[in-house]
């Protein structure tokens, strides 16, 4: 069964004095559920260029739900949105468990994709503001125009790209040894 959100223990996280890893671990957030691809495009491009030129390792969402899909043998999910509702959101939230306790307990920072497919989901929002709410750093770049960008996202962001160029080149500056 899947264990809530207060089950987190948030308030452990808080108190933990740091992620015990040499490697820093980048967490791809984006629109998955309404993305082309899922989103697996841009993080896949991303993975690679944090390991060439960082040496930095990443949590792929796209990819730890695909493992916990075979898992589980719930490669029908998606169907039980309509044919059996309660089986679907029992599933979704051990997905939302799963990459909640990866923002909170694994992760050193987290870069976003902010397009049009995360408006129409919710995962995005809620791992930026868990992010923001542990200290992680939140590097989003945004592909909406900047007055469609919501004003509780951009604050939770500790700094905002337009380009994924630009975002690599503060990576560089900020991670590079």
């Amino acid at each position: 069964l899947p264990i809530c959100l207060d089950e987190l223990r948030l308030s452990e996280a808080l108190n933990n004095s740091g992620i015990d890893h040499e490697t820093l671990i980048a967490y791809l957030s984006g629109g998955m559920e309404n993305a082309k691809n899922e989103g697996a495009d841009w993080r896949t491009e991303m993975t690679d260029w944090l390991k060439e030129n960082l040496n930095h390792d990443v949590i792929d969402p796209v990819l730890e739900s695909e493992k916990r899909v075979i898992q589980m043998g719930a490669e029908n999910y998606r169907d039980w949105k309509t044919t059996d509702p309660a089986k679907f959101k029992e599933f979704i939230r051990i997905l939302i468990n799963q990459d909640l306790r990866a923002v909170i307990g694994k992760a050193d920072y987290l870069i976003v994709l902010w397009d049009e497919s995360v408006l129409y989901g919710g995962g995005t929002h809620g791992e930026v503001t868990i992010a923001y709410w542990v200290d992680r750093p939140v590097f989003l770049v945004n592909k909406l125009p900047s007055e469609k960008l919501s004003a509780w996202i951009s604050s939770c962001s500790t700094e905002t790209f337009d380009s994924f160029d630009s975002l690599r080149d503060a990576l560089l500056k900020e991670y590079q040894s």
